[in-house]
């Protein structure tokens, strides 16, 4: 068994969690590769053990990505796996944890039971994204697994979003911004500006518009399978374009075709793990904090 892992920052909780995972990963024998640039943060003795090797690209031969960190750390692993289909699983150093869902205490007998193959698969969609006239750094990774959004740049004033959904005239938003989400992403970026939960398995997206002035908008759930089409216009001549964490610039009028993507990314959950569990602890439900 092939296993890859990678970490964006290595502060004290990912010291303790990497220590774990190490120890368990090669005393079972499984063949570990670290990201270049995450085994350079590691302390001597890992970077010179024979028995891990680094990687900048993956390929086919991996059986498992493990992340360490939080949600965000999950999607920056998704630039690796692309359409490989190797399954992603996260070890949770971060804060709410929705992708990330396994505890630093936890960490032993979870990779016990994914090493025994007692585990299920959660495929999540993506979005992707074309813009004309075409942008380099949209070119290099075209999509995400929580959200692609756009939103104003340099300025206070409100951009107007013009959006059509499979050729057909939706709205203008007046705002500063708008998120089109996956249900992966329901509970991030969408779920802050009023958007709802959507269960992973729903074949669905979200519009959600950010600070609409048109008081009247509101989130719009429509069929993954809608080819969404916007353009923007404001004060400035530039607004941002988000694909997850990474950042593009695109000039005002740029055309932005977005759809769901031809493959899917594979998160690898424990048998006793579950969506409406993770959802009604991390948002507290059912827990009446006055008392």
């Amino acid at each position: 068994m092939k296993i890859a892992i990678y970490s964006q920052y290595y502060t004290k909780k990912t010291s303790e969690a990497f220590a774990i995972l190490l120890d368990v990963l090669l005393r079972e024998k499984i063949s570990v590769c670290i990201e270049k640039e995450f085994l350079k943060q590691l302390d001597e003795k890992v970077r010179n053990n024979t028995e891990i090797q680094s990687f900048t690209e993956l390929d086919k031969s991996f059986n498992l990505l493990i992340s360490i960190g939080g949600d965000g750390t999950i999607l920056r692993t998704i630039t690796y796996v692309k359409d490989l289909n190797i399954p992603i699983v996260g070890i949770n150093t971060g804060r709410l944890g929705f992708l990330a869902t396994i505890q630093t205490d936890e960490i032993e007998e979870a990779f016990i039971s994914i090493l025994n193959k007692q585990y299920k698969i959660s495929e999540r969609s993506l979005l992707s994204v074309e813009t004309s006239p075409e942008n380099k750094d949209i070119l290099e990774a075209n999509y995400a697994l929580n959200e692609i959004a756009v939103s104003r740049k340099n300025t206070t004033s409100m951009i107007t979003v013009d959006t059509l959904l499979d050729n057909e005239y939706l709205t203008s938003y007046w705002s500063d911004g708008l998120i089109v989400s996956t249900p992966t992403g329901s509970t991030g970026y969408s779920l802050s500006c009023g958007g709802p939960v959507i269960t992973p398995s729903t074949n669905s997206f979200v519009l959600t518009p950010i600070a609409p002035h048109n008081l009247s908008a509101r989130p719009l759930v429509i069929p993954d399978s809608t080819e969404i089409e916007l353009k923007v216009n404001g004060r400035e001549n530039q607004h941002l374009v988000s694909l997850d964490s990474r950042i593009a610039t695109l000039d005002n009028n740029t055309v932005i075709k977005i759809k769901k993507a031809p493959f899917t990314i594979k998160m690898l959950e424990l048998l006793d793990e579950s969506f409406l569990d993770t959802l009604r602890k991390k948002l507290l439900w059912g827990e009446d904090k006055r008392n």
